[in-house]
C-alpha cells in the first residue's frame, strides 16, 4: 500500500529504536518521559546522546520534564544544542493548567524546532500556531488514541487541525497515541503529515491489503498450532 503519511517510531528502547531505523519506511522517530521510564532508563541525557550517535540524519523527539517554564526552557535549549535533528518536546501546559504558550514562543524565536505535545482540542493547536510560526519546522501532537479512549470520535478533531495547517507550512501534523494498524490508514486519509506509533502498531505494516480469507486461514492455523504445543486435550 502505498502510504503518503510519514511513520514515525514512537518508543526509548535502544534496541527497538535502532530496528526501526533500520527500516526505510520510518521517516523519524518520538519520546517521552514514560517512554524512557518503562525502557529502563535512569540518565536521561546519556541516552539521548548515545542515540543520537545512530540516529543522526532523521528527525528525533526528546520531552523536557520539568513543570516550571523557566528550567523547561533551560532543559529545551540544552536539547536542541545536541543534534540538528532533535525537535524539543513541550506539552501544551504544565501540570497546574498553565500553557506553555509563552515558553514555545521564546524557544521558537530561538530558532528552536518544537513538538508541541499532549494536545486534544482544536483551541489548544489554534493557540499555538502563531508561536510555532516563528520557528523553523515543528510540530503538533495530537494524541487521537486518547481523545478515543474519552468515548469520542477524533477524525473531525484532525480533520479540522489538517485544514488549519494548510496557512503554516512549517508546521506539521502528528497523529499521536493510535491504538491501532487502522489509524495508519486513517491518518493517510484525511492528509495527516506524520503518524507516531509503537514498534507493536509498526511491526503490523506487512498486513496492510492482506487478503482476509488468507488471513482468516493463518488465524485457525494459529489456533490449531498453539493448542497441539500446549497438548491440550478432553
Amino acid at each position: 500500500m502505498n502510504l503518503k503519511v510519514k511513520l514515525f517510531a514512537d518508543g526509548a528502547d535502544k534496541d527497538g529504536m535502532l530496528e526501526m531505523y533500520a527500516n526505510p519506511l520510518i521517516s523519524g522517530f518520538t519520546t517521552n518521559p514514560t517512554l524512557m521510564k518503562v525502557a529502563g532508563v535512569s540518565d536521561y541525557e546519556s541516552f539521548a546522546k548515545d542515540i543520537l550517535t545512530y540516529i543522526t540524519d532523521k528527525p528525533i523527539s526528546f520531552e523536557v520534564f520539568s513543570d516550571e517554564f523557566d528550567e523547561m526552557e533551560k532543559q529545551g535549549l540544552e536539547i536542541a544544542s545536541w543534534s540538528e535533528n532533535v525537535n524539543v518536546k513541550i506539552p501544551i501546559t504544565n501540570t497546574k493548567a498553565e500553557s506553555s504558550v509563552k515558553l514555545i514562543d521564546n524557544l521558537s524565536s530561538q530558532g528552536v524546532s518544537v513538538n508541541v505535545t499532549a494536545m486534544m482540542t482544536v483551541d489548544q493547536v489554534q493557540s499555538v500556531l502563531p508561536a510555532l510560526s516563528k520557528g523553523p519546522g515543528s510540530y503538533v501532537s495530537v494524541f487521537a488514541g486518547r481523545i478515543a479512549d474519552a468515548g469520542l470520535d477524533p477524525l473531525p478533531i484532525m480533520r479540522e487541525v489538517v485544514d488549519l495547517l494548510k496557512d503554516y507550512p512549517n508546521i506539521e501534523l502528528i497523529w499521536a497515541s493510535p491504538r491501532e494498524l487502522y489509524n495508519v490508514i486513517q491518518a493517510n486519509d484525511i492528509g495527516c503529515h506524520i503518524i507516531t506509533a509503537t514498534n507493536n502498531i509498526l511491526k503490523k505494516l506487512p498486513t496492510l491489503g492482506k487478503d482476509l480469507d488468507q488471513f482468516s486461514l493463518e488465524t485457525v492455523k494459529m489456533f490449531y498450532n498453539d493448542a497441539t504445543a500446549a497438548g491440550y486435550s478432553i
